[in-house]
């Protein structure tokens, strides 16, 4: 069976910025839609945002190519800045002495999903055979038993779906 794509990237490396800058703008647009990402970007006074919305229009490209979705759909799920190497230069002073100049650089990941391809992914997950053959286990409240039982020396660590906070759980120990 084919493997479905959910999720296009961008990434761009040896950016002349700092990482700092970078991430200050990228902290303000992560789990946004494409739309607001590009108002918040156009509007923002950081000179980080030029080389991030480039980034976006990149990823937005992508997923309309790759996906065949339309920019509406489209949000951004990962937006992550790294590190990249610093170049060092010489600058010349008095008496034939001189002094290091470093110029950071980053790498701007940008992850971008569908959002009606998440909601395909959980009708297709709904409709596998797997899924009818364990529908008990998945949705039924009585059948939760299988998550109680633990193999640990406390069983008040294990997973307790319904009625946690009231008649009997974990937490009404007197």
């Amino acid at each position: 069976m084919k493997e479905i794509k959910t999720e296009v990237y961008a990434l761009g490396q040896h950016i002349s910025m700092s990482v700092h800058k970078a991430r200050r703008v990228i902290d303000q647009i992560r789990g946004r839609s494409y739309e607001e990402t590009l108002m918040i970007l156009e509007l923002m006074p950081y000179r980080a945002c030029y080389p991030i919305l480039k980034l976006v229009y990149s990823a937005a490209a992508n997923a309309s190519y790759i996906l065949r979705s339309t920019e509406a759909n489209l949000f951004i799920s990962k937006a992550e800045v790294n590190e990249g190497t610093t170049m060092k230069r010489l600058k010349l002073r008095a008496r034939g002495h001189s002094y290091q100049i470093k110029r950071p650089t980053c790498h701007i990941t940008i992850v971008m999903k569908d959002i009606s391809l998440n909601e395909y992914e959980e009708e297709f997950f709904f409709h596998t055979d797997k899924f009818r053959k364990n529908a008990d286990k998945f949705l039924a409240i009585d059948s939760m038993e299988w998550l109680k039982k633990t193999n640990r020396k406390n069983q008040y660590r294990a997973i307790e779906d319904h009625d946690r906070y009231s008649n009997g759980g974990p937490w009404d120990k007197k």
